[in-house]
């Protein structure tokens, strides 16, 4: 006959309860604990007993990494106290980066150069994560990219004078009756997404396509070295939609940042890829990667019609954007995929501009591990525009033109000579070329010798255009 007043014994859902985890030890506790039970102990005195074995606690996967803890891959060397302080800032601000809770590898380049406050991805870095996209770090200028075509035996010439004719830098979009189309099936895609729906960003599908904006973005004519064939390459991203989608993704990214871990630095915040939003906006992405590229086409096409040209290759490769690549998400900002099948259009060429004097590198990647899988964008900097301009002292940015550039033909869509994109506002070029090849990065098979190119050139800001007006 059961005895009602005996104590119940310890199940293994109470030690459960207490913290401890089924294993090989968890028959052992349970039978100390009932032992203990027999002998009149309570459940509160047990469970006491039995705490110096509890498991450690698990580690908080939301928790910021610890300096050091996520493997940072470095591919860039310094030639000079310029160089060195660089270098320094970089490495910096990438320790910050990876103490982010997603982030699983970084690298950096050789063109590498700082882009914003401490913990901020550096032009030049990569950062692998898990379930996580970044707008961060992928930038506001969403697929920044290059794209070029070969225009054949024409006169450069008439190639750069009908580029000039045909394009449109500076801030804004084309008037109405100057635009290029863009095609219905892309603007259905736009108004099917949540992130791409909105009025604004219709508008600047519409206004921006046929557009190459401001900065270091650029139309460059040159000969190829291999074939003596004159070639055609644009730099821009994704103008005005791209700014729009980056806007909303960082405000998204910064819900769930707020929710899930509110030590991670705001630059830094993410949408998690398997959410309705994770999934939306990565789909936005490609969207954007569509216009983008339909972009350069749109120009690309328009020159070599005004040309009657026979063109060749044309192909493109962007260095602003997140990859896919197995279960992780590679953000690379001012990087370029250097691995075959990086996207369903890559050729397995890509492109690799230094600056206005030098050659366009069209190179073939090497897919190195330890910049995981990565190569360079370009020949980045080494200190601001501001710093740049301090240097000059009293050279006027014209004289610096004609120093630098000689025998090239140069031209500002603004007119102004923007000197903060010369090639003394870069690293030299020699050098990024030298550690591409000794860090294995990707092979040189072609340079795009100069005869010139359109720059943006010296605007200034709108507030200070509409003062002048007033």
């Amino acid at each position: 006959m059961m005895n009602d007043d005996a104590p119940s014994p310890v199940s293994g859902a109470d030690l459960i309860e207490w913290g401890h985890r089924p294993g090989p030890a968890f028959p052992d506790l349970l039978s100390r604990a009932n032992a203990a039970r027999a002998e009149g102990l309570g459940l509160i005195r047990i469970r006491q007993m039995l705490e110096p074995d509890l498991p450690p606690p698990a580690p908080d996967p939301l928790a910021l990494r610890r300096p050091g803890e996520v493997p940072l891959h470095v591919s860039i060397r310094a030639e000079n106290a310029d160089e060195q302080a660089n270098v320094g800032k970089v490495l910096a601000t990438m320790v910050e980066v990876l103490r982010t809770p997603t982030v699983e590898a970084g690298a950096v380049m050789p063109d590498a150069c700082p882009a914003g406050p401490l913990g901020t991805i550096p032009v030049g870095g990569v950062v692998a994560t898990r379930n996580a996209i970044h707008p961060g770090m992928h930038s506001a200028d969403v697929c920044c990219s290059v794209m070029i075509t070969d225009l054949g035996h024409v006169d450069p010439k008439a190639a750069l004078d009908a580029a000039q004719a045909i394009t449109h830098f500076g801030p804004g979009g084309r008037d109405q009756g100057n635009r290029f189309s863009v095609s219905l099936d892309l603007m259905d895609q736009f108004r099917a997404n949540p992130f791409l729906n909105g009025n604004r960003m219709l508008y600047s599908a519409q206004a921006h396509m046929g557009t190459q904006g401001d900065g270091n973005h650029f139309l460059f004519i040159g000969r190829s070295r291999a074939t003596g064939r004159v070639a055609m390459v644009t730099h821009h991203g994704s103008r005005g939609p791209g700014g729009l989608l980056y806007k909303q993704g960082m405000e998204s990214a910064e819900r769930f940042r707020r929710e899930l871990s509110p030590a991670t630095l705001k630059q830094n915040a993410w949408i998690p890829a398997d959410t309705d939003q994770g999934r939306d906006y990565w789909d936005a992405l490609q969207i954007i990667r569509r216009w983008t590229k339909a972009n350069h086409n749109a120009l690309h096409q328009a020159v070599v019609e005004k040309l009657r040209a026979e063109p060749g290759d044309r192909y493109w490769n962007e260095h602003n954007f997140v990859f896919r690549r197995g279960d992780l998400f590679l953000h690379g900002k001012g990087a370029t995929p250097a691995w075959n099948g990086y996207a369903p259009d890559a050729t397995g060429l890509t492109l690799i501009p230094l600056n206005m004097a030098e050659p366009v590198l069209v190179v073939r990647g090497r897919d190195a591990a330890h910049t995981l899988g990565f190569a360079p964008h370009g020949a980045g900097r080494n200190f601001s525009r501001t710093e740049h301009r301090r240097r000059t002292g009293t050279v006027t940015p014209a004289q610096m033109l004609a120093a630098e550039t000689a025998g090239l033909d140069i031209r500002f869509h603004a007119g102004a000579v923007d000197a903060s994109e010369l090639p003394s506002s870069y690293k030299r070029a020699g050098a990024v070329v030298d550690q591409i090849r000794d860090y294995g990065l990707a092979e040189v098979v072609d340079f795009i010798d100069p005869y010139g190119c359109i720059m943006a050139g010296d605007v200034a800001p709108h507030w200070q255009a509409k003062r002048t007006r007033r």
